[in-house]
């Protein structure tokens, strides 16, 4: 059968997309980032525990003493953690993707009910929607909006909406057709029908599609942090892609706190607005009259009080934010060349990354800037640079690695010269590994490893060029396979194998600071399958240089010796996961004078 080019039609489709309705796109984004935007500077401006007290006043409202008590508690556990912003953040996208789902699921869910044509056409539309990759959605949307919390609201929206539009249709079909024709008979009118007697009895169908939406979108907030959304997307993403035990366990435990909120909140809403609901709660009250203690610990506060307490909490909040004033981070005087500008530094997590991503962090606020640092994937960061959502990464691996990238974006870039090099790319095992000693070596051993290279993210470049060359080269495609992962997955593969001495075949590159602590085997590589060595490039956007014409002088001339870099990237192993900055700023207090010598005030 002749191959279908769906996907090259897929992306011809994009691109006019992109370059006929450019203007759209904009306008969408300027309102979503808006309300996003709007929404998460509510949420984060009061105290983290006057907050936290807000949630539990809707919580008593609500659910009552027991569940606000617990949610005071959820909620100033996820502050003591540290990942109060992060939270209120996720709620934020959470509600704005839930708001803009429910505007459009509910009337298509009427629509459908009431038109058998439009229920068959919607059918097998919201089946791809909630079947597809949620993944595949990111693509689309970093295209057209970039990163930020706007690809990852677009895909959240599409990926919740077909519960929505279903229970909607289901709840409605659901009311008794007599009741309905009692109603015509009456003299009703269709929309009257629709307000005064399908919805109300449908409600409890359709707060539960609600409460689906909800749970969706939050489900979401992990995947929209690999195209930089941030939230506790983004720490579960870092917490994996390093394979941070504890931040990880943090984070989605935060996660959990936010979602069991907002389910019972939800559900209780549910009782709150609809009859048969409000029926309910009332049977289950006068069942508990009979015990003191659950009818206090069931005591709800009416709307009216409920009010008052959330404002008088909003009020305090306001203000204590008119008496805080912050205080500036004061910069020595003849360094203050920033004079607090933003920049953007964007990194994958490779360990040269990482380092050099940091130290330039401290060095820029030394210098009076003020530098924002952002973990993405090396496709989503390449996307983000051309289109100048970030300003600027470190560890652009030329000519080979990442050649796509530049291929693609080289016209939207700017190439500020190589700090590093040359380097190499490798296939590696443990010294104890015996008689593999080039990449030849590995034909017909493949049981020996489980028949597995256990590789690293599969965007990266050396993947790309293990999978579509080396393999083929020497006729291992066939017998190995690669398997994608993360770079610290891989290198904790390594590190388990390594202690129990079990055979194991895993890319690395040159530099790593791998070499060092374990007992290694770079493969030789007789056919140059690889390639020859690159070195590492600083890459920016475009207009870098006219937005930041003294940060440009400094990258151009920056440079860095194996030893060096081997030094810092041993410095942040050391300090452990989430102190970064720190470590690089200790690693810069080691060595005096080489901040002055990347960054030379007077130059």
């Amino acid at each position: 059968m002749p191959r279908i080019h769906l996907g090259q039609w897929a992306e011809s489709a994009v691109g006019w997309l992109q370059t006929h309705l450019d203007w759209l796109f904009d306008a969408i984004n300027t309102v979503l980032s808006g309300a996003y935007d709007g929404v998460v500077a509510v949420l984060g401006a009061p105290h983290p525990l006057l907050m936290a007290g807000i949630l539990a006043v809707v919580a008593w409202w609500l659910r009552g003493l027991l569940p606000a008590v617990l949610t005071y508690a959820g909620l100033a556990l996820v502050d003591s953690f540290g990942l109060w912003d992060k939270a209120m953040a996720t709620l934020s996208l959470v509600l704005v993707a839930s708001l803009l789902t429910l505007l459009m699921a509910v009337p298509l869910g009427i629509w459908a009910a009431r038109n058998r044509t439009v229920s068959g056409v919607l059918r097998p539309v919201l089946d791809v929607m909630q079947t597809m990759p949620a993944f595949v959605y990111l693509i689309p949307g970093v295209m057209f909006f970039s990163i930020g919390p706007l690809p990852g609201l677009i895909a959240t929206v599409v990926f919740s909406m077909p519960p929505g539009v279903r229970m909607t249709e289901l709840g409605i079909r659901q009311v008794d057709g007599e009741l309905v024709e009692a109603a015509r008979a009456f003299g009703t009118t269709p929309r009257d029908t629709l307000t005064r007697v399908q919805l109300p009895l449908a409600l409890p169908t359709i707060m539960a599609g609600v409460n689906q939406v909800i749970m969706l979108a939050l489900s979401m907030v992990v995947i929209a942090g690999m195209a930089g959304a941030g939230g506790l997307g983004e720490a579960v993403y870092a917490a994996v892609t390093q394979v941070d035990i504890g931040g990880g366990v943090e984070s989605g435990l935060a996660v959990v706190i936010l979602a069991i909120y907002l389910d019972r909140m939800t559900g209780a809403l549910n009782q709150q607005v609809s009859p048969l609901g409000r029926r309910s709660l009332a049977k289950a009250a006068a069942a508990a009259r009979g015990s003191a203690s659950a009818t206090f610990l069931r005591y709800r506060p009416g709307t009216a009080v409920a009010t008052v307490g959330v404002v008088v909490l909003a009020l305090v909040a306001g203000g204590m934010n008119l008496a805080g004033t912050g205080d500036k981070q004061t910069v020595a005087a003849g360094k203050n060349v920033g004079d607090g500008k933003k920049i953007k530094l964007g990194y994958f997590p490779w360990d040269e990354a990482v380092a050099t991503t940091y130290l330039w962090q401290n060095i820029l606020e030394d210098r009076g800037f003020a530098p924002e640092v952002k973990q993405l994937d090396p496709g989503p960061l390449y996307t983000a640079l051309a289109q100048g959502q970030m300003d600027v990464q470190f560890d652009s691996w030329l000519p080979t690695t990442h050649k796509r990238y530049m291929d693609v974006y080289r016209d939207r870039l700017t190439d500020l010269g190589a700090w590093y090099g040359p380097t190499s790319l490798e296939l590696t095992v443990p010294s104890y590994v015996k008689d593999v000693d080039s990449i030849e070596d590995l034909k017909g051993k493949a049981g020996r490893f489980g028949g597995k290279i256990v590789g690293i993210e599969s965007s990266a470049g050396n993947m790309g060029l293990l999978n579509s060359k080396v393999l083929k080269e020497y006729g291992l495609d066939g017998e190995y396979k690669v398997v994608s992962s993360t770079t610290s997955t891989m290198l904790a593969e390594l590190d388990r194998a390594y202690k129990k001495k079990e055979p194991v075949v895993v890319p690395l590159w040159t530099p790593h600071w791998a070499y060092a602590k374990y007992d290694l085997k770079k493969l030789k590589d007789p056919k140059g399958a690889w390639g020859t060595g690159e070195k590492i490039h600083t890459v920016a956007k475009k207009d870098f240089a006219q937005d930041f014409p003294k940060v440009t002088g400094w990258l151009k001339n920056f440079r860095m010796s194996e030893e060096e870099l081997a030094s810092l990237e041993a410095e942040l192993q050391a300090g452990g996961k989430g102190r970064e900055k720190q470590s690089a700023r200790h690693w810069l207090d080691a060595h005096p004078g080489f901040a002055d010598r990347l960054a030379p005030v007077g130059a």
